[in-house]
Parts: structure tokens; sequence; C-alpha cells
């Protein structure tokens, strides 16, 4: 496993997946979006994974964008540069959709692709020594519509102008009061709070997590594509659930519930 360039572990409700390229800090090749998109589908699978935990390796960056060293093989050409960026656009709206909730875990920089992965995921936490940028501009790169609407959608159209027409590193207290992450933690505690936070998240009825997942992510939608139908089976689905049954137990018992997913 320490040869490859991602890492995946299942534990405890929790599943990591790590990009393990910290001599270049961790910037991602398309080989490397392939396996990353192998192991999230894994996880979907899984009944025993509840809660999806995406990190880097090293401590000095989480993902710090495309591997440049790669441009010349993977995006030198217009056709080239669309292939790559279909698939990673494939990668990140999977992401998006997974039916469990996802973290990430950032420790260091995250430019590029990986503030774009970042804003991919439900939640984000950070340390106190991380940095965030999408210097596009700088490198004269077209950026996709589908990372910008997720951008606007976590920070707003005025912070998401600044952060792409300047091309600036912005810190992490910055980054906690445009919303871009929610919890800014200081350097070294921000493995031992992720995986509490994570477990927390892992506890709780996975039925009714998978059902507010889902419509908050149609409340970001235009009112046109909105889907009633589906917001009302999720509720159904949670309230004919055992698990629905268990807590009502566990809350009389006063007891921690113990939910199955069904």
């Amino acid at each position: 496993m320490s040869e490859k360039k991602m890492l995946s572990e299942r534990a405890d409700g929790i599943g990591r997946m790590t990009f393990n390229n910290p001599q270049r800090r961790n910037a991602v090749s398309l080989d490397m979006w392939d396996m990353a998109e192998a192991i999230l589908q894994d996880f979907a699978g899984d009944d025993t994974v509840r809660v999806i935990v995406l990190a880097g390796a090293g401590g000095k960056a989480f993902v710090s964008g495309a591997d440049i060293s790669k441009f010349e093989n993977e995006r030198a050409s217009l056709d080239a540069a669309r292939a790559y960026n279909a698939r990673v656009d494939g990668l990140l709206a999977a992401l998006v959709n997974l039916p469990k909730p996802t973290i990430a875990a950032i420790d260091g920089f995250c430019i590029g692709g990986g503030l774009g992965l970042a804003v991919a995921c439900d939640l984000r936490f950070c340390s106190a020594q991380s940095q965030f940028g999408l210097p596009a501009a700088r490198l004269g790169l077209g950026y996709r519509y589908s990372g910008l609407k997720r951008l606007v959608d976590t920070v707003g159209a005025g912070a998401a102008r600044d952060i792409t027409f300047s091309g600036r590193r912005l810190d992490a207290e910055e980054a906690l009061a445009i919303g871009l992450v929610q919890k800014v933690l200081p350097d070294g505690a921000l493995a031992d709070f992720v995986t509490d936070y994570a477990a927390t998240v892992a506890a709780n009825a996975p039925l009714t997590v998978k059902g507010v997942k889902i419509m908050i992510n149609e409340a970001l939608k235009p009112e046109s594509e909105h889907d009633p139908a589906l917001w009302a089976k999720l509720v159904d689905d949670a309230f004919a659930s055992e698990d629905y049954a268990e807590g009502r137990r566990a809350f009389m018992e006063k007891r921690e519930p113990r939910f199955k997913g069904r």
C-alpha cells in the first residue's frame, strides 16, 4: 500500500481515501483520479461504510492541484485537455452525488484541483496552516462551469470572483470567514477531530443522513429541476425503517441507538 499514489482503508463505519503523493504536495495525475473513482465506488457499495473522509498524505498538503509535470502527456492539446476535464468532472459529480456524506480533512495546501475536490465534498475542516487558492488565471487554464457553480454555491458570487480573478492564496481564517470551511483546528489537532466527527456521523441513522444529503443537493438546483416525489419518498423511507423504531426505543430506554441502515 505504501507504494500506491492512492490509499484507502475502512474501520468503524468510516472510509478513508488518501492522496499519497507527498513529494509533489499530493498533486494529482490522471491515473490517480482513476484510482480515486474506483475507491469511491467501492465505498459507495459497502454498507459498512457510512461516512467518507478524504485527506492528503505528508502533513503539508491536502491536494495542491493537477500534477503540472504530467501536462505535456495528459493536457498538451485541446482534445487532451477536454478528455482530462471530462474525466475529472465525472469523478467530482460522482463525489457530490454519493449517497453517503463526505468530509475533506485539509492539512496544508488546497490549491486548484484540490480546491475543486474539497468543494465537491459535503464538509470541509482544516488545520490552521492550510492555504487555499484557485490559480487558473495565473496559468492560462480554462475553469469548468460545474466547479465554479459549486464554488459559488459554497462561498457566494463575490468571494468566488475574488478567488478566481486574483488567483491569490487565502489562509485558514479567511476560508472560515467566507464559509469555505466549517472549522479551523490547531495544527496537529485535525486528524483526531475529523475522526471523532466522522464517528458521530457514522453512528447516526444512515437513511436519515442519506435523505438530508440528497435533499440539500436538490435545494441547490434550479426550482425547475426539483423532484418533490423524491423528497417524499426519502422521508417515507426513513419513517418506515427499522431504524426509526430503534431510534424511538433507544430514546425511551435512555440508551444510544444501534442503527442498521434499514
